[in-house]
């Protein structure tokens, strides 16, 4: 072979190992970042993996609230999908629409049966519902046959 197409193939050859590179880094920094939603019933019956990072959302049970006395930021709720409920511990200031009886999607990992939050996202007005509760929520009323038109989660109504 001669030396002029010699350095073409080296090029072509580094060129193409660069971007082969490149694909690799980008699919595994997008599944660094992604986190797979899961109700409660799911993590109720051992479907979401433990220690690894996911969502899990839900309403908060009202009367489930429950701060520590000597860390005012140590907080213990529980979230449900009216099948099933999980116990949640959250370290840190809550959003100011956080409210037993309101949706609610928080990031963290499930150790044992609690789930154990790092972030807590709440609802940004009456009418929102983060997609995923929402969809759960409208499964499970029409498996019960309740009109899920009018039912009232909280102080909400879903719609359709």
């Amino acid at each position: 072979m001669n030396p002029v197409r010699q350095k073409k193939l080296l090029w072509v050859l580094a060129t193409l190992a660069g971007a082969v590179i490149a694909v690799v880094l980008v699919l595994y920094a997008i599944g660094q970042q992604t986190d797979y939603y899961y109700d409660p019933t799911a993590i109720s019956a051992g479907k979401a993996p433990q220690d690894t990072r996911i969502r899990a959302g839900g309403m908060v049970v009202r009367g489930s609230v429950q701060r520590d006395t000597t860390d005012p930021l140590q907080v213990n709720f529980k979230i449900t999908d009216f099948k099933s409920t999980v116990p949640v511990t959250y370290h840190g200031i809550l959003p100011d629409l956080f409210a037993e009886g309101s949706g609610v999607v928080a990031t963290g990992e499930l150790n044992g049966n609690t789930f154990q939050a790092k972030e807590v996202l709440a609802k940004h007005d009456e009418n929102y519902m983060p997609p995923e509760v929402a969809k759960s929520l409208k499964t499970e009323h029409q498996a019960r046959g309740v009109d899920t038109q009018r039912a009232e989660f909280g102080n909400q109504t879903m719609k359709q």
